[in-house]
């Protein structure tokens, strides 16, 4: 069995930034005529030291980036890396019968020797909902219950369990996750039903573009929330990044203020990290709104540029 936590190498260096954990948003859209292109970036990405890769949940054409299913790609992602933690970020429980998201999520915990971190939210897209025939005003309570269900069969052989959606009896995961516990659950959204989701059910709770105010907001409203519902100190603080590096056309704007402003420099985009880090954040993704030919040149600046000034 591994830790909740899976070892994962050192992080980047740093002073007060030294446990803030940078990872790589796998977004851009990778050509179809190259699909191992999004797997060499995730080989460069370990190679360059950073945590994690993370991959989105979209079933239907977004338009907007990488459309891929994020455990299926992950898993190819782990089958060419040896470090690299696994990220979900974040898949939409509600898409997912209780089982079938327990089963796959151990499966992915095994093949990667316990790398994977399931990000996961409640979900929004209205077209998506309709098409997997779940009802969209459904999605917060299916994820409390499918999120308690994985919970009873990560940690129960043979598991009972009597939720709204899921009804359990003896039941034995067909695989059994490799981290005791099961895989570490980070839990997506910035309403005070999320956070209290991330408390009673997560091991951590990852944003979207937070910045500094908005992290030390969120561990507040987490420790307010605590006191009835569960110890705030235990979670994981993570969020989602918008970073375009200097010299690298954007592709699409980024959904959200990006890293260093709108004329980024090393030093700002550290300078807005730093602020991360002491407003409480331990990992952050950097989310690039740029085309996929380009990712390989951007984490080259970010291990080159920024990096060296986190120590």
């Amino acid at each position: 069995m591994t830790d909740r936590l899976p070892a994962t190498g050192p992080p980047l260096k740093g002073h007060s930034m030294s446990l803030l954990r940078l990872g790589i948003s796998l977004q851009p859209r990778w050509p179809i005529d190259d699909g191992a292109g999004v797997l060499r970036a995730a080989r460069r990405a370990e190679d360059l030291g950073f945590d994690h890769v993370a991959v989105g949940n979209r079933l239907l054409d977004s338009g907007f980036g990488l459309d891929t299913d994020p455990l299926v790609l992950l898993s190819a992602v782990a089958g060419v890396t040896t470090r690299l933690r696994l990220l979900t970020s974040v898949l939409v429980a509600p898409y997912y019968p209780a089982l079938v998201l327990a089963n796959q999520a151990a499966t992915l915990d095994v093949v990667s020797g316990g790398r994977l971190i399931l990000g996961v939210g409640t979900g929004w897209n209205p077209e998506e909902f309709d098409a997997v025939g779940v009802p969209a005003r459904e999605r917060g309570s299916r994820t409390d219950d499918h999120l308690a269900a994985a919970r009873a069969l990560w940690t129960r052989r043979p598991a009972d369990f009597d939720g709204r959606f899921t009804t359990l009896r003896a039941a034995q995961l067909g695989v059994p996750p490799l981290t005791h516990g099961g895989p570490p659950v980070w839990v997506g959204g910035h309403s005070d039903a999320a956070l209290r989701r991330a408390l009673r059910f997560g091991d951590g709770w990852y944003g979207t573009g937070a910045d500094a105010a908005e992290v030390g907001d969120v561990r507040h409203r987490l420790h307010e929330l605590a006191a009835d519902t569960g110890d705030a100190n235990r979670l994981t603080l993570a969020s989602a990044a918008f970073l375009t590096p200097p010299g690298i056309p954007a592709a699409i704007s980024p959904p959200g203020r990006p890293l260093g402003g709108t004329a980024p420099s090393a030093a700002s985009v550290t300078d807005d990290l730093g602020r991360l880090a002491e407003a409480g954040l331990t990992a952050c993704t950097l989310w690039l709104p740029i085309a996929a030919e380009h990712v390989g040149e951007a984490m080259e600046w970010i291990a080159t540029e920024v990096a060296p000034q986190l120590t």
